[in-house]
C-alpha cells in the first residue's frame, strides 16, 4: 500500500538551500520524492511503501548532515567533508594522500577518518584546490608514476611552481629519474624522503645531496 510523507527541513542561507537540494536530485530511491524549495525551508514530498518512505527519510536526513557539516564549522572551526561529495564537486578524482598532504603543506588541518574527511578548509575553497590538483595531474599523468605524482603535486600547487619544472627539479635534487624505456619519472627515494628533500630545497632550508 503506497502512502505519502511531507518534511519540511528550514536552512540557514540560500547557500544551504541550493546545495541540499542539488544533492536531493541526485537520489536514487524506490520511493518517489519531490523537493518545493520555500523561503527559508525546503518541502519535500515522498510517496511510497511505508518502507520506501521510511529509506527516504533516513537519507534525506543523512544528505541535510551532510550539507550542513560541510557548509558549517564546528566549534573548533572545522568542517566535515564526505570525500567523495568533494571529488564530485570538483568534477575530478585524486588520491586520498595527494589532497591531504597539500592540505598539511598550506598549513590547514587535515584529519582523515575512513571516508570523512576534517579540515579547516571551507567547502569552496577545497573544492578549488582539488580542481587545481586534478589540472596538475592530468598534466603530468602519462610521464610519472603514482608515487612521484604524490610528491610533484602537493609541491607544484603549495609553492604554486609549474608541474613539469617540480619534476626536473625532483631530477635535479636526486629524488626522481627519468626511465627512457618506460617514459615515465620515477622517485629513486621514499615519498616522505623525496618530499623532505624537495621542500628543503626549494624552501632554501638547506642542501643535502
Amino acid at each position: 500500500m503506497r502512502a505519502k510523507k511531507v518534511i519540511v527541513i528550514h536552512v540557514k542561507d540560500d547557500l544551504e538551500k541550493e546545495e541540499l537540494m542539488k544533492e536531493l536530485q541526485k537520489i536514487e530511491l524506490p520511493a518517489f520524492i519531490y523537493v518545493h524549495g520555500k523561503l527559508n525551508s525546503l518541502k519535500i514530498n515522498i510517496q511510497g511503501t511505508k518502507d520506501e518512505i521510511r529509506e527516504a527519510m533516513e537519507k534525506v536526513r543523512e544528505i541535510h548532515y551532510r550539507v550542513r557539516s560541510r557548509l558549517y564549522p564546528d566549534r573548533k572551526g572545522f568542517y566535515q567533508y564526505n570525500v567523495n561529495d568533494i571529488f564530485r564537486e570538483a568534477g575530478v578524482s585524486i588520491s586520498i594522500p595527494t589532497l591531504t598532504k597539500t592540505l598539511e603543506l598550506l598549513g590547514e588541518h587535515a584529519d582523515l577518518k575512513g571516508d570523512k574527511l576534517i579540515s579547516s578548509l571551507s567547502w569552496g575553497e577545497i573544492v578549488n584546490l582539488v580542481k587545481k590538483l586534478g589540472e596538475v595531474l592530468t598534466d603530468i599523468s602519462l610521464q610519472t608514476t603514482r608515487q612521484i605524482r604524490e610528491v610533484i603535486a602537493p609541491i607544484s600547487v603549495t609553492l604554486n611552481i609549474d608541474p613539469q619544472e617540480v619534476l626536473e627539479l625532483a631530477v635535479d635534487f636526486g629524488v626522481a629519474e627519468y626511465k627512457e624505456d618506460k617514459f615515465k619519472y620515477e622517485l629513486v627515494k621514499n615519498k616522505e624522503q623525496a618530499m623532505e628533500i624537495m621542500l628543503k630545497k626549494l624552501e632554501g632550508g638547506g642542501n643535502e645531496d
